[in-house]
């Protein structure tokens, strides 16, 4: 069968590019090839677009942390800390006696004692000249034995007029003046031997004692001197052999202080350790330097010197509390405070009270739970809120 094979003009929807007619169907095919085409460029430029965005905004990521600084941090937990606080004084005599000439005086004999022997109450220290006081002392005594005699004389007068009064030889007048000169001679044995004890106790006064027993701290007296009561101390001691560090102290530390706290003292020039405890505070604030004086006993030992210099650590009790070093404390008008670097890594400023002071850091009694990653040094540097990279600090 034959047919023809020819495309009907008029059917025809288009021509191709020399001019020959396309079928109707090779049309679609071309046209659905171009959408597809169109499709894949969008996706392409799509993916790209994705890539490009997402570079830029790790790259922008990677630059805000890379500006970000970095900051050591440390978690303080808690910790129970016994609080000490360092202070400075002067050794002394706890209860210092000052010793001097009680009598009248005079030229020094012999000195019995010397600095650093210990001594009993009532012991002599030195000797004064008495010579003159034996004499007056045999002069009165010789006075006491006279007045006995005109004593005894007028007692005997007395008593034979008692025995002649009943047979009228004399009259009651009489026997009552003898009887008033006996009772006046009496009384003159009396007043010689009063003058007689002024004298033995002017002449016992005349040796220079120790008021209490103790440690014989100076002596300010040599034989041949002459001295009087005017003259001054002549020996230092310390009663018992007590010490103690006067210590002077802030007012704030002086209020966290008690009568019977323990402390330690180090006199200068060792190494060695007293204990002690404070045993009297002072009632009273120096105006001026806004410190008061915190007195500790100490027991006798060669090395405490009175009038040297010593350190000392007093206990002021104990508190559980974060233990944070001076570093990462910040403080300004507002009080003291720290940067908390959050889950976000944000430095946030946190205020904080502040307590016990120790050699190993501060105690933190109010802020802070323990638990929080504190920004340990270059806080100063920070501004509230900043993107931190945290580091934990190497102890």
């Amino acid at each position: 069968m034959n047919f023809d094979a020819r495309i009907d003009p008029a059917s025809a929807s288009a021509e191709q590019p020399d001019g020959n007619p396309l079928y109707e169907g090779e049309e679609d095919r071309r046209s659905r090839r171009w959408l597809i085409l169109a499709g894949i460029v969008v996706l392409l430029i799509m993916v790209a677009v994705w890539f490009i965005t997402r570079d830029s905004g790790a790259d922008s990521a990677k630059g805000e942390k890379a500006q970000a600084p970095v900051v050591s941090v440390i978690t303080p937990g808690r910790a129970t800390v016994v609080g000490e606080i360092a202070v400075t004084g002067t050794l002394a005599a706890r209860r210092e006696q000052p010793v001097g000439v009680a009598g009248e005086g005079g030229q020094v004999v012999s000195v019995l004692v010397e600095p650093g022997q210990w001594v009993g109450r009532g012991q002599v220290l030195a000797v004064i000249d008495r010579s003159v006081q034996v004499q007056q002392q045999a002069s009165q005594a010789a006075q006491i034995q006279v007045a006995r005699a005109n004593a005894d004389l007028a007692q005997a007068n007395y008593d034979r007029a008692l025995k002649l009064v009943d047979k009228g030889f004399i009259s009651k007048a009489d026997v009552d003046r003898l009887r008033a000169t006996r009772d006046a001679a009496l009384a003159q044995v009396r007043v010689a031997g009063a003058q007689l004890g002024v004298l033995q106790a002017q002449t016992r006064r005349l040796n220079i004692v120790a008021p209490a027993a103790g440690l014989v701290l100076e002596r300010r007296i040599e034989p041949g001197q002459v001295v009087s009561g005017g003259t001054g101390v002549l020996f230092r001691l310390a009663e018992g052999g007590q010490m103690e560090l006067r210590a002077q102290i802030g007012e704030t530390d002086l209020a966290r202080l008690a009568p019977g706290v323990a402390a330690s003292v180090t006199p200068v020039g060792t190494d060695k350790s007293f204990a002690g405890q404070v045993w009297q505070l002072s009632p009273v604030i120096d105006p001026a330097t806004r410190q008061g004086t915190a007195r500790i006993a100490l027991a006798y030992s060669p090395e405490l010197r009175p009038g040297g210099f010593a350190s000392a650590k007093i206990t002021s009790g104990t508190v559980v509390a974060p233990m944070l070093p001076e570093s990462a404390i910040l403080s300004d008008d507002a009080g003291s405070f720290v940067y908390v670097v959050d889950k976000d890594n944000k430095a946030r400023r946190r205020p904080i009270k502040t307590g016990l002071v120790t050699d190993t850091g501060i105690a933190v009694i109010e802020g802070l739970a323990g638990n929080e990653r504190i920004v340990l040094r270059a806080g100063g540097f920070l501004q509230p809120d900043q993107t931190v990279q945290p580091r934990a600090a190497t102890k």
